[in-house]
Parts: C-alpha cells; structure tokens; sequence
C-alpha cells in the first residue's frame, strides 16, 4: 500500500527554541515530545454545522459596527482556498479569523498598546469553506503594532487564521501577511523560519482579479493542509 500522505519538508519549519524570539525562551520544551493517541472523543466530535452560522459572520466591516456606523480603515477582501497535499479542495472547513484594527489595537481586556479601540470593529470573524474549497472574508486592514521581544520590535500587519477538520480537537493555526509589507524581513517571529518559500507561504498575494473596483482591494490567502508545501501552522506542525 502506497503512503497517502506526502512527506513534509521539516527543514521550512522553526526550532522550538529561537532566542531572537523571546518568549521561545521560557516555553521551548527541554525534554524529548511524547506522541499519545487521540481518544474517539476527539477524533469524532462535535462538528461545526452551517446552520450555525451567521448572516454576517464573514463580514467583519458589518458584524460588530452599530446601526449606521462603519469601521475606520482601509475595505478589504480576503479571498482563498483550503487544498490538501495533492491540490484537492476541502469542503466545509471552518475558518475562524481574528486581528487588529486600523490602528493595531485588539478587542482584548489585556491588550496594552495605546491605540485606540473601534468601537464598530471586533476583529473576529467565521466562514465555511465551498464545495471547491474556497472563502471569503470582508474587513479593513489591519496596522502594525509594538510587542515587547526587544527595544524595538515591531509585528508585520497580519491576520490570525484558525481551521478546524472533521472535529474541534482538529485544529491549526497560523497568520497571514500582507505581500510588500517592509517589517516582514524585520519580525523576530518571521525571523524563526529558515526558508523564504515558509515565508512566502504565509503572505497574501494581492489580487486585482478578486479586487472590487472603487471599493476594496483584495488579497489570495490558500492554504495547503500536508505535504512538502503544506503552510506553517503555529500549534500543529505535520497539518491536521
């Protein structure tokens, strides 16, 4: 029997210790990782259904604005497809996204950088992926912000993507960037990756064909499950 899967190249990924990238200093483990089997319970349930969704869910200009009011930032479409190792599309993933506002602030009770907060923007949002793979988001582009890795250490302006398979306990995550960004090359984090394609894979292209004239530029974001071009995943490194 022939191996389904295609081998992964380990060589684009991080070591779990990198110490330009401060905080792999205290949660790199010290000891050898311990492989344990995924129980039923995991591997099976519970399943995300479309009906839960929301009508506005993918809309992050419109899901948390109040009547008649709108987020301040750049309009911005984000569209891609979920592939697996061997180019097929797949279906009904869910994609939850979460990220700055226009000034890169978080709704989050312990953020501390002093931008100010939207109060018609929440920065999260949900979709399903079609029968051909592909999503879609509307939301403003998000701005770079401080953290605190050294004297000056600025995040690329980049959206957090999480999927989910077949169960909630089957779940990646990772971030997008945006193609040209200048702190790309300067990100501590960015930095961890040995390999330009790792890089390469996490940034979104600009996309003049999905681009809504006078109203929104777009971006092409996909992302590829397994293999030797799978995209970094943050928690999860061999793919779902």
């Amino acid at each position: 029997m022939t191996n389904l899967f295609l081998k992964r190249d380990r060589s684009r990924h991080p070591a779990a210790l990198t110490p330009d990238y401060k905080s792999t200093r205290f949660r790199a483990p010290e000891k050898p990782l311990v492989m344990l089997e995924q129980s039923a319970a995991e591997l099976t349930g519970p399943v995300f259904g479309h009906d839960l969704l929301g009508e506005k869910d993918n809309n992050l200009i419109e899901n948390y604005a109040a009547d008649g009011g709108e987020p301040i930032g750049p309009r911005l479409k984000i569209v891609g497809r979920v592939i697996d190792e061997n180019g097929k599309p797949v279906p009904d993933c869910l994609i939850e996204i979460w990220q700055a506002n226009a000034g890169g602030r978080y709704r989050h009770k312990a953020e501390s950088y002093r931008a100010p907060l939207d109060p018609n923007f929440g920065g999260c949002g949900r979709t399903i992926t079609a029968a051909d793979g592909s999503y879609e988001f509307i939301t403003i582009r998000p701005a770079a912000y401080p953290f605190p890795n050294g004297p000056n250490s600025w995040r690329p302006a980049h959206i957090h993507f999480s999927l989910f398979g077949d169960a909630f306990a089957q779940r990646l995550v990772t971030q997008m960037y945006f193609e040209g960004d200048p702190l790309i090359p300067l990100c501590p984090i960015v930095e961890t990756l040995p390999d330009q394609d790792a890089i390469r894979a996490l940034t979104a292209l600009y996309d003049p064909e999905a681009t809504l004239p006078m109203d929104m530029q777009a971006y092409r974001f996909d992302i590829v499950l397994r293999g030797r071009s799978q995209t970094l995943f943050e928690n999860r490194m061999e793919g779902l």
